[in-house]
């Protein structure tokens, strides 16, 4: 039930004496017809929404006080007609509609009908504006352009050169095609790459993703990924380093997902090298309690560039914020934010010493909670 099929419901069910109270107090616009087809209550909000006074509708006829239309332009009281209505019909499910001053706004329609003859006796209207759905409609057909323009791009290189590579194998040298094949290989990673955050976006969603707990060496997957960056084009940029206590205590035991870490700390680390204009350093350490655990692990990012501002510290998690830049797709830390919490962890950010930026990663250590005991 949304909350206009809730205010209505509400509305209902209240008396003639305290209607207008529970009128006001609902989130939604609400407009009471009564049998003689006049306007008997409308509330605060649904004046805000219709633009007008409650002098200008209440107590006149509803095809005068709410003339509504459709997108054709048609009558939609006319269309609709509930008091000569023979049928069981209830209302009427939302519909955008246009109102008196020729604005769009979302419409509902209840019939309360008499017991005896099945006469609608009440129309009750449930209100929304239409601008929140509109914008986002917008923010949707906007984040669409943006993961359609990241998944051409690669395609369009893949199939470029294998395109050439096909056609004229014998015109490129060895090392042409060497070149030519891992950019394919890297293009080809990073879409797969993109469409495994889309999914994982889906799944954090509606709350479906499983997790494959086991034990995790954390310290072993962040060196494996220092020699990937050491092999490619970033060595030298990216430093792994041990926190005091890890140094001096070891490492706890870790229960997690070992390839939702490894996207992680890759989605981390790469955010650090494209924003942070310089070198990363990733720092494992060990930390307090944490959901019940006596320990936790620590994984510290701090990148090089200017840091992160206050107000933007939330919302660079936020679904497909990317920040002014426009540098990516805004998936990545979107992502970190909600595997970490899966695992009953915690990501924040911070300033570094350097005032750099400083990603905070804790998660808890020792066995989960269904293993443990």
């Amino acid at each position: 039930m949304t909350s206009v099929d809730a205010s209505i419901a509400g509305a209902a069910g209240a008396t003639s004496t305290d209607a207008a109270v529970v009128a006001g107090l609902l989130p939604d616009g609400l407009v009471v017809v009564d049998a003689e087809q006049r306007i008997a209550l409308a509330n605060a909000e649904a004046l805000r929404i219709l633009e007008c006074d409650g002098a200008d509708v209440v107590g006149r006829p509803v095809v005068q006080g709410l003339p509504l239309t459709d997108k054709d332009g048609r009558d939609w009281w006319a269309h609709t007609d509930p008091w000569n209505d023979t049928s069981s019909h209830s209302g009427h499910r939302e519909t955008l509609l246009v109102a008196p001053r020729g604005h769009e706004v979302l419409v509902t329609a209840r019939y309360v009908r008499s017991d005896e003859t099945g006469v609608v006796e009440q129309v009750l209207l449930g209100l929304r504006d239409a601008e929140a759905r509109q914008r986002a409609e917008r923010d949707q057909a906007s984040v669409l352009s943006t993961v359609a323009h990241e998944l051409r791009a690669p395609l369009t290189s893949v199939t470029g050169f294998t395109s050439s590579l096909l056609r004229r194998w014998d015109r490129f040298s060895d090392e042409q095609k060497r070149l030519m094949i891992e950019t394919i290989e890297a293009d080809a990673t990073r879409l797969t790459r993109l469409i495994t955050e889309l999914l994982d976006i889906s799944r954090l969603d509606s709350d479906s993703l499983n997790l494959r707990l086991g034990p995790v060496d954390l310290l072993g997957l962040l060196r494996t990924h220092m020699v990937r960056y050491e092999l490619g084009r970033t060595a030298g940029a990216v430093q792994l380093r041990l926190g005091d206590r890890a140094r001096r205590d070891g490492l706890p035991q870790m229960w997690a997902d070992t390839d939702r870490l490894e996207q992680i700390f890759f989605n981390l680390i790469e955010n650090a090298l494209t924003h942070g204009g310089g070198g990363v350093t990733v720092t494992l350490d060990v930390g307090d309690e944490l959901d019940g655990s006596p320990e936790s692990v620590v994984v510290f990012v701090d990148d090089e560039g200017e840091g992160i501002p206050v107000g933007d510290r939330e919302k660079i998690f936020g679904r497909f914020w990317h920040g002014p830049s426009n540098a990516s797709t805004g998936l990545g830390l979107y992502v970190v934010r909600g595997l970490v919490e899966a695992h009953g962890g915690s990501v924040l950010v911070d300033d570094n010493t350097a005032g750099g930026a400083r990603f905070v990663v804790r998660l808890p250590a020792g066995l989960p909670a269904v293993l443990d005991g």
